[in-house]
């Protein structure tokens, strides 16, 4: 099968730190390759990737250092170059919202939309509604609650590879967070758990610049304690060894979480997640088998306490049933087939034959 990969220009796929879509993007479209299929990586320059890449920016948007640029134009252009070799592709799989419908409408019934964010946003559902042929890929069944009647495809978790990490037999002296320094991941619920535990904390997490007022004001006095170290960003050759050592990852999120990457990436390390009971971590995680799944601080406190008891071989097996990014890939080729079979596609196909 011929693919297409459609990623955001923001960060290089995969991500040289923090970053999750993008990171998605290089694993799947790797684990594509390794199963035989002939994938075209549309990306930024400085992408790795086993796919064909075509390089429609010059470099990343986040790493590039120019005063004025537009993300916008930058999307604008690489949609562009996608159309122009359209027809090259069985799948056209894109991984920027809704951005693409406008221009791809004559091709929606080879296109495939995974959304990777929240969607509780106003102005989204009549964005979905005016283009209901594009189908659509959610990364949790909660994820999409709502837009109910949205054209869904399916529901492909996000998978990491399994060679990138393994269970570590040293460490588990502290409790890690690994993420964004953001109200609603919660990083200073997980420094508050830390010391009333009195359990040493690390933090590797990107601060964005939206979330400066939040990083000085509420968590960079947290950070002055013997309990504390605050890392900064972490990439993937620090990640494995960072969640491996830890004696649990912390997960004290407040919102809708769609998916939350990094509970997979820490159960490969055969490391449990504690993770607070919003959007999708029911769906991540299996609760007293990969971790623990909590409603408050209290029980948050109760599970850091009994974390030791989960056997770290069972979390790492738990992530080799459902996470692996060959089983990602293996669902996402079901829906390529699935759309390629529909009555509209193959009456599309016919025509064209003519």
């Amino acid at each position: 099968m011929k693919i297409a990969q459609i990623a955001p220009l923001y960060e290089p796929v995969p991500p040289r730190l923090y970053g999750g879509t993008e990171r998605v993007v290089a694993y799947l479209s790797d684990a594509l390759v390794e199963l035989g299929h002939e994938v075209t990586l549309f990306a930024a320059r400085g992408s790795g990737t086993k796919a064909h890449l075509i390089a429609v920016r010059d470099q990343a948007i986040r790493l590039d250092s120019a005063t004025l640029k537009s993300d916008l134009a930058a999307h604008l252009a690489m949609l562009y170059e996608v159309k122009r070799r359209a027809t090259q592709f069985d799948i056209l799989h894109f991984h920027l919202d809704m951005l693409h419908m406008p221009v791809f409408e004559q091709y929606a019934q080879k296109c495939v939309t995974t959304l990777h964010g929240r969607l509780d946003i106003k102005d989204l559902a009549p964005v979905y509604e005016r283009w209901p042929d594009f189908g659509l890929v959610s990364i949790s069944d909660h994820q999409r609650q709502p837009l109910p009647t949205a054209n869904w495809l399916a529901t492909v978790p996000h998978g990491v590879p399994a060679m990138h990490y393994s269970v570590q037999k040293s460490g588990r002296a502290y409790l890690a967070f690994l993420g964004r320094i953001s109200p609603e991941k919660g990083p200073e619920v997980a420094v508050r758990l830390a010391i009333r535990a009195g359990v040493p904390l690390k933090i590797a997490a990107k601060v964005d610049n939206v979330d400066l007022g939040y990083f000085e004001t509420v968590m960079k006095p947290l950070l002055d304690h013997p309990l504390i170290e605050f890392m900064g960003e972490i990439g993937d050759t620090q990640k494995a060894e960072f969640l491996g050592n830890a004696r649990a990852l912390l997960f004290p999120i407040a919102w809708p979480e769609p998916f939350g990457l990094v509970m997979i990436e820490a159960m490969a390390c055969g490391t449990p997640v504690i993770a607070n009971n919003y959007g999708a971590v029911p769906e991540v995680l299996q609760a007293g088998l990969s971790g623990f799944i909590v409603n408050s601080e209290e029980q948050a406190l109760a599970a850091i306490a009994r974390v030791d008891q989960l056997d770290r071989r069972a979390v790492r097996a738990a992530f080799e049933e459902r996470f692996t990014a060959h089983q990602m890939a293996r669902a996402y080729l079901r829906v390529y087939a699935d759309l390629l079979d529909s009555p509209r596609a193959v009456a599309r196909l016919a025509v064209r034959s003519r």
